[in-house]
């Protein structure tokens, strides 16, 4: 079992060093932009709880009790929220990537599939589930918290 936990690691280090060498700064961008986005539609997705609320249950969208199907809709729209603010910022992206990754996920398999074939909400979550996946693999980039405060950490360490 450790020695499975050592090679998990190890693979992660050198995904993680590979993504911090092969950056290209129009990624720091899209991530920024993506970032915006995911904060935009939390935002929206919160202003308009109560409707999407009635709209599962009206419809039996979902077999839930109403509470469980508000329980999913605070939940969803927190994770966008938090997630959108630490990617934009470039704060922890590869963890707020996984933690927004599901919710893509089901944007894109369960909730935009019923719609038509030219639905723009379909290829939009394709695009942004493309997008995280990158993330998790390329990281920050320099246009980052992340970045920034590693670099203040060595600077504090140096002179010391």
């Amino acid at each position: 079992m450790l020695l499975i936990n050592q090679t998990i690691m190890k693979n992660i280090e050198k995904i993680n060093s590979w993504g911090d060498r092969h950056h290209p700064k129009i990624i720091d961008v899209i991530r920024i932009l993506v970032g915006l986005l995911l904060i935009i539609k939390g935002y929206v997705y919160f202003n308009n709880a109560g409707y999407i609320r009635e709209a599962i249950i009206q419809y039996k969208l979902v077999r839930q009790s109403p509470d469980v199907i508000m329980a999913i809709i605070y939940y969803t729209t927190y994770i966008q929220l938090v997630g959108g603010v630490l990617i934009f910022l470039g704060l922890s992206t590869r963890l707020a990537s996984i933690c927004v990754l599901p919710i893509i996920v089901g944007a894109v398999f369960f909730v935009n599939v019923l719609e038509p074939y030219f639905n723009s909400e379909l290829w939009l979550s394709v695009l942004v589930l493309a997008l995280l996946l990158l993330f998790i693999i390329e990281g920050s980039g320099k246009l980052s918290l992340d970045y920034l405060l590693s670099d203040f950490k060595k600077t504090v360490t140096n002179k010391n």
